[in-house]
């Protein structure tokens, strides 16, 4: 995107299709090939990268420590011709600045008061906002920054003037963009982040949303590793993006060599990272979600906790303000990796891992009930159908780890009106497989009792089947799982999952809602096809049970409650099963796929999005299923949705989530949290009343284009 020549945002309506709509911004960190002790070369490749970074739509350019003079120029630092040229190249950026929206920090030494100070100067368009001096001076093994150089807090004034303007000067400051309320912008320079306590970490207390650290940074061996660590840590501590730069090429290898390694970070999150050794200027830039940090440090507590205990030093800080002036009503697209599936990782290796930690916090959790509970089998209803499967697998796990025989789970199979042929035959191998107690019940008869108690037109041989007519179904099902249970000395183990109890998919009370202990409750269904999909691929069942898993994955996700038609009525009544050439009641026809519902969920239970950025963020995860990773390979189907089927179904999961399903989450059986996408339990993360309005979230979704 082309910088805007204007002070303020252009008088269009903001474009959907900017990032800057949705708070994000995009910050640049800029590794300029250098010469040492030569200013007017250092500032000009300076100043071409930030013209890169402008016309690339950035709020934010770093770049080096000392980067107009070069780090290595030691003793060299007392000299007024190299000082006098590099305040002569900060005029030439100053000059370059103007018509530029991005906000500039560069490193350079400045005199002040007699003595001086390694320097970040952060400006935008031909206006100097702060002078920010190093705090923490190393001088120790390869560094002697105290010969040249003072520490901050040997200031006296809070304010100098440079180059004909008075400018706040210190390490208290925070630069803040008037347009953009959350971008926040504070500087610390390189060792300041190596010690106990970072002058970023106070910075951020105060309000700060991106922290900056200008580092020249020599590389040694393994040290490329521990400055992730470093700045990642940082970043999470801090609840903040981390913007951290390194001088590269150029600088003098007298005794040291030089990597040129940028980091941007993202609440312990790593967003982009420059070339190592490269001979040449580069520019890195990464989209840092601003609504993210800022909700992050609504939701932790103890954040606001930390303010509190250091209010009296927080509140010293000055505020800068700017006008970012960024035309927004161009498209800027994103450009961030987002997971499809945020419960999934995309890259396999980490999946495999995921699921596995998953798979064993589920079992962990079982066990627990079963040990405190003196209770030594489960009962469990097996539909043939992903839920139950992967319930079933964890049972299975956990009276392995007992050392209980699989004898002690009872699996019930139980065929209503519409039970498929399919789906019971992979239930009864699924117990074969696993080796537990199988039986089947038919509910028909129980079924057809209630109907006909009910006076309900089915019982008089109407095709009526309504909500009574699936509830009744579901209600014997979980009827007959807990009186088993009374009559074995079992418990019932829950098999629903936390898509369904978000969308309010399931029956209420003596239905699938409700149960002894429920392993699932916290596990959205896309993660439940994965587990099963990493059970089978890693044959944890052999070869047979690896068959079996693979073809309930390949089944359409029903409730198997209504039959299709005439044909399908028929077969059933006649215990033969649905017939094959009749149409199966799926519930991704009813509400939405999972996989753009999964999506929906986490971003509004985990980080409180409206529907207009969930949206954008859906359509850059799945607008195109050719870009970005996926968790499987070409075996598995893959999807992609225009921005009108993500509004559609978007509108589904609002409407059902906030309006008449939070009854039922009210109320839910004890279940392990699995992951920090959050759980529905009224006792963990989600609290809420049951009579909520989806008013507003209705309204937001008119601002998604149609």
């Amino acid at each position: 995107m082309q910088a805007s020549t204007t002070s303020s945002p252009a008088a269009a309506g903001p474009s959907f299709d900017n990032l800057y709509t949705h708070d994000f911004a995009r910050v640049a960190v800029g590794i300029p090939l250098c010469r040492v002790a030569d200013p007017a070369f250092n500032g000009e490749q300076t100043a071409q990268l930030l013209r890169e970074a402008a016309a690339d739509g950035a709020a934010v350019a770093a770049f080096p420590e000392l980067g107009l003079a070069a780090y290595t120029s030691d003793d060299l630092f007392h000299q007024r011709a190299l000082l006098d040229g590099c305040e002569a190249a900060l005029a030439h950026l100053l000059s370059v600045s103007k018509d530029l929206p991005t906000v500039a920090i560069v490193g350079l030494p400045l005199r002040i008061e007699h003595r001086l100070f390694n320097c970040a100067v952060v400006f935008q368009r031909g206006r100097l906002l702060a002078v920010m001096p190093k705090s923490y001076l190393p001088n120790y093994g390869e560094f002697y920054e105290a010969r040249q150089f003072n520490a901050a807090d040997e200031a006296l004034s809070d304010e100098i003037v440079l180059l004909g303007q008075r400018v706040a000067f210190g390490t208290r400051i925070v630069a803040a963009a008037s347009d953009l309320p959350l971008l926040r912008v504070h500087v610390e320079i390189c060792e300041d982040v190596w010690t106990p306590i970072p002058p970023s970490s106070y910075a951020a207390l105060a309000g700060a949303t991106v922290l900056v650290n200008l580092s020249a940074s020599n590389i040694t061996v393994g040290k490329s590793g521990y400055r992730h660590q470093l700045v990642g840590q940082q970043s999470a501590r801090c609840l903040a993006a981390y913007v951290y730069t390194s001088a590269g090429a150029g600088e003098s290898s007298t005794d040291l060599a030089w990597d040129g390694q940028a980091l941007v970070y993202e609440n312990g999150s790593f967003l982009a990272e420059s070339e190592r050794f490269q001979r040449r200027s580069q520019l890195v830039a990464a989209d840092v979600d601003l609504e993210r940090l800022s909700r992050e440090r609504m939701r932790q507590t103890s954040f606001g906790d930390s303010v509190r205990h250091h209010a009296p030093l927080l509140k010293t800080f000055r505020t800068v303000e700017f006008e970012l002036g960024i035309d927004r009503a161009q498209p800027l697209p994103l450009r961030r990796r987002v997971e499809r599936f945020p419960y999934v990782p995309a890259d396999r290796q980490r999946r495999d891992e995921r699921c596995n930690e998953v798979f064993n916090i589920q079992v962990q959790a079982l066990v627990q009930r079963l040990v405190s509970s003196g209770i030594h089998k489960l009962v469990i209803g097996i539909s043939g159908g992903l839920d139950s499967t992967h319930a079933l697998l964890v049972a299975a796990r956990a009276m392995d780890q007992m050392g209980w025989p699989r004898s002690n789970i009872l699996g019930i199979t139980m065929p209503g009106f519409a039970t498929g042929t399919r789906t019971r035959d992979q239930a009864l191998r699924l117990m074969r497989e696993i080796g537990c107690e199988a039986r089947e019940i038919d509910i028909r008869p129980s079924c057809e009792q209630m109907l006909k108690d009910l006076g309900h037109p089915y019982a008089n041989g109407q095709p009526v089947y309504d909500v009574t007519f699936e509830n009744v179904q579901a209600g014997e099902r979980t009827s007959h799982l807990f009186r088993l249970a009374n009559h074995t000395g079992a418990l019932v183990l829950g098999t629903g999952d936390l898509s369904e109890l978000a969308l309010g998919w399931c029956t209420y009370g003596v239905g699938d809602h409700m149960s002894h202990y429920n392993v699932n409750g916290s596990v959205p269904k896309t993660l439940i096809q994965y587990l099963v999909r990493w059970v089978a691929e890693t044959e944890q069942l052999g070869h047979a049970g690896r068959e079996v898993l693979l073809d309930i994955l390949d089944t359409e996700i029903s409730p198997e409650l209504v039959p299709q038609d005439a044909r399908a009525y028929a077969a059933t009544a006649e215990g033969k099963g649905r017939d094959a050439g009749a149409a199966l009641q799926s519930t991704q026809d009813r509400i939405g796929p999972y996989e753009l519902q999964d999506f929906n969920l986490f971003y509004t239970i985990r980080h409180g999005y409206a529907p207009a950025k969930i949206a954008f963020l859906a359509r850059h995860a799945w607008g195109d299923k050719a870009r970005g990773d996926w968790p499987d390979g070409e075996h598995v189907q893959r999807n992609d949705y225009p921005l009108a089927e993500i509004k559609r179904v978007l509108r589904i999961f609002v409407s059902r989530f906030f309006r008449g399903s939070q009854f039922k989450r009210s109320c839910v059986p004890n279940a392990p949290k699995v992951g920090s996408g959050g759980s529905l339990s009224p006792r963990g993360d989600w609290r809420a009343p049951s009579d909520s309005e989806p008013a507003v979230w209705l309204a937001e979704l008119d601002r998604i284009p149609d």
